[in-house]
């Protein structure tokens, strides 16, 4: 993810400034790039953490080996998977990975969780990107990862990006776009080009909406680790429920926030992009980026918890749009109530709500009904109004109103 000091590297041309120029990319780097970020410090315990992150990143890069060998005798080469990505007036970010496929394989494909989590990583594979039909020129060098080892072989042409050692690609381009959703393209070397959606935020937007995803729109049973991972990896994904009464509330603040750009934020891996896009695509959600996580151990964290994820995104959203002020939807099963209070906290004045959906008993816990328990995270202790609710119905008639006053809208229709 792009960090705040991308911005002082991003150009200030616009789309329309000599279109056949070529647009300038860089890596982006996130706050867990840097080990010391990346490990916290408690003391007796941080070496136990070091051999852990040792034997995973081996255990890794063993697989990785081990199946691409593998999948390369049945005749499989690199393809593209590519993620929608968003822009500002500044900059547009670009995120896609190379993976190893078959030669009829399509790419955003509809697939179990177990599939996408499977897919065998495609190292050092050249990419060649456009936005719009602008061609893309790299200015990286040599390989992205702080845990790499440096080749000075290899022979890198500016017109091409070339993965890391996961097959990921997280690229700044040094442009900004007209506002609206542009087209992005990816090819790779016997492959047809792929597109991807690039949502570029308009200056004039003053609200933003940040959400949740697991439980929040979509029912995962995040709580409960055998239910989740049984929804993430088995589950048919068109069988995928959604909360009630989530998309109505989505498509109220849609209506009455018509510049409003709608981010979605996941603890779930990039893997499972299309999963989720697809489910956000036909339950009649708004259409908006998707913020995933790499479960990789070597490009960012140790598997980072959800709560630094979710904290990563919001302060970069923040950053990249100063003037905006944002509404925080999300659930009380994550630790999402304490992740929204530390945003508020840390940018007093840029939260204008914050949306808490209240799980039941049973989808916080197979034992929470059993136990009496109604709650699974008390609610954030914070100056910034919160709504909460069992369902989006819910929600809607408290905060509704309160948006429209607060924002000068009581001309709108009402409830």
């Amino acid at each position: 993810m792009a960090r705040k000091r991308l911005k002082e590297h991003a150009g200030s041309a616009r789309a329309d400034d000599m279109p056949t120029v070529p647009i300038e990319v860089h890596r982006a780097s996130t706050s867990f790039d840097s080990r010391k970020t990346s490990i916290p410090r408690h003391g007796d315990i941080e070496p136990l953490l070091r051999h852990a992150r040792k034997a995973v990143t081996q255990g890794f890069g063993l697989w990785a080996r081990f199946s691409t060998k593998l999948v390369r005798r049945w005749g499989w080469f690199p393809k593209v998977e590519p993620y929608a990505g968003y822009g500002t007036d500044d900059y547009a970010r670009l995120v896609c990975r190379t993976v190893m496929a078959p030669g009829g394989s399509r790419s955003g494909e509809l697939m179990r969780g177990i599939r996408g989590m499977l897919a065998v990583p495609a190292a050092g594979v050249r990419v060649k990107i456009e936005i719009d039909g602008v061609p893309v020129n790299s200015v990286q060098v040599g390989v992205s990862e702080v845990y790499d080892r440096y080749d000075t072989s290899r022979e890198i042409s500016s017109a091409y990006a070339i993965s890391d050692s996961a097959g990921y690609l997280d690229l700044v381009a040094e442009r900004g776009n007209t506002p609206g959703v542009h087209h992005v393209s990816y090819q790779v070397a016997g492959r047809r080009k792929v597109d991807s959606e690039l949502f570029v935020v308009a200056e004039r937007a003053k609200v933003g909406i940040i959400t949740d995803v697991d439980d929040t729109i979509m029912v995962t049973h995040a709580p409960s680790p055998v239910k989740a991972a049984y929804n993430l990896l088995l589950l048919n994904p068109k069988k995928r429920s959604t909360v009630p009464g989530m998309s109505a509330l989505f498509t109220r603040l849609s209506d009455m926030l018509p510049d409003a750009p709608f981010f979605y934020l996941s603890t779930s891996p990039w893997n499972v992009e299309s999963s989720i896009r697809n489910f956000i695509a036909e339950q009649g959600y708004p259409a908006g980026p998707l913020l995933l996580r790499d479960l990789d151990p070597r490009p960012k964290a140790f598997i980072p918890t959800g709560v630094e994820h979710k904290l990563e995104f919001a302060e970069q959203l923040m950053e990249d749009f100063p003037d905006m002020r944002f509404i925080l939807i999300g659930d009380d099963g994550q630790k999402d109530p304490v992740t929204y209070a530390t945003i508020a906290r840390r940018y007093p004045g840029r939260v204008l709500a914050i949306a808490i959906r209240e799980l039941s008993p049973k989808e916080a816990s197979p034992l929470a009904e059993v136990a009496g328990l109604t709650a699974t995270q008390p609610m954030p202790v914070t100056d910034v109004p919160v709504f909460t609710g069992t369902t989006g119905s819910n929600i809607m008639k408290t905060m509704l109103p309160y948006l429209r006053h607060t924002l000068g809208l009581e001309s709108a229709k009402s409830e």
